[in-house]
């Protein structure tokens, strides 16, 4: 992604891919721990564009609004609108509020862009939306796969890629190899906003998995 540039973002995007079969498009974790992470990536394409940042005010993270230029992007300039509007709130808030719309944003425009297909239904129940690559789908898996089997951090945004897939409780999931110690030193090369995107995403999550015991 360009910096500024959110007409053709892909974080979202490729978490999307990393967090769902790349054949059958079926998730691999509970909607709603996929759901933070999907609204953390829509923000976190925000963060690399430039439009908002995460800074720390009354012993919270709060969203600020950096530059109010325009997405090109509908999903993207719908979350920075709310901000816009409503700065007051901690980003551990957005995370829970984005989370019930940003997921059927990301999956609308990823048909759109012709990276998934519409969803099917059957005589029991909708079926997931079924990628049209499966090389498109499989690779941004195997680019943090080979960065883990490396030992080599991903490239950016790769490395936020990797950050929120495992604050979702993804990447033992569906990593080859799964090594805290390198996800923890690949999220320290991070600038200190989007490691605290991802701490935060990672404590929505805790939220959500405590609520459902």
């Amino acid at each position: 992604m360009a910096k500024g540039d959110l007409s053709r973002p892909s974080l979202a995007d490729d978490l999307y891919f990393v967090m769902h079969d790349d054949v059958t498009g079926r998730p691999r974790l509970h909607p709603r721990l996929a759901g933070l992470g999907l609204a953390a990536a829509v923000v976190g394409e925000l963060m690399l564009a430039e439009r908002v940042t995460i800074e720390l005010a009354s012993g919270q993270d709060r969203l600020y609004v950096t530059s109010r230029t325009a997405t090109g992007d509908p999903l993207t300039q719908s979350v920075l609108d709310q901000v816009v509007a409503e700065p007051q709130h901690p980003v551990l808030t957005w995370l829970v509020f984005f989370a019930k719309t940003v997921p059927a944003g990301v999956t609308d425009r990823m048909i759109a862009a012709g990276l998934l297909n519409p969803p099917s239904k059957n005589l029991f129940k909708q079926q997931p939306p079924v990628p049209v690559s499966t090389n498109t789908a499989a690779w941004p898996l195997a680019r943090l796969n080979l960065a883990v089997r490396q030992k080599q951090p991903p490239a950016a945004p790769d490395d936020v890629l990797y950050g929120l897939f495992a604050a979702t409780g993804g990447a033992q999931r569906a990593l080859w190899e799964h090594d805290p110690a390198f996800v923890a030193a690949t999220i320290a090369t991070l600038p200190v906003p989007l490691r605290r995107l991802i701490v935060q995403t990672e404590v929505a999550v805790g939220k959500a998995v405590i609520s459902r015991r």
